[in-house]
């Protein structure tokens, strides 16, 4: 899977996320209906699949690892799609453990830059950078 695959894959994650955050909608039809409407290869909706599913699996450790690093913006106040592209790239780096941190992050401000606002890449970088510097000591203390 290329890394524009893999790109497309993680904004349709996101795409779906803000739905399913907005709107309560079931997130399997959600997903899919997401898929039947994109052309991405059976490994990059695999990806996609699975990103959805371990954001929402894990969501309360992740949204507790936002609070904690992103203290004077609430998560209910936070921009939907800030929120949801946080969720996913914590996911990425605290539980999937299969994207290096930087490249997490940097995926991670390049989507902000298609979907959110314009203070967005800004806000994700600093967070995630903030928990990024925490992974990197833990692993090397």
């Amino acid at each position: 899977m290329s890394i524009s695959e893999r790109h497309r894959a993680r904004g349709l994650a996101i795409q779906a996320l803000y739905e399913i955050d907005t709107t309560g909608h079931e997130p399997t039809e959600v997903v899919r209906r997401q898929l039947d409407t994109t052309i991405l290869s059976s490994d990059s909706c695999r990806f996609a699949t699975e990103l959805v599913t371990g954001v929402l699996t894990n969501k309360t450790l992740i949204d507790d690892n936002i609070r904690r690093f992103a203290r004077a913006w609430p998560i209910e106040q936070m921009a939907v799609v800030d929120r949801n592209i946080l969720r996913l790239a914590i996911f990425e780096v605290l539980v999937d453990n299969r994207v290096p941190v930087r490249a997490a992050i940097n995926e991670a401000v390049e989507l902000a830059k298609d979907f959110g606002g314009q203070n967005s890449p800004r806000f994700v970088n600093g967070v995630l950078s903030a928990i990024g510097n925490l992974t990197t000591d833990s692993k090397e203390g």
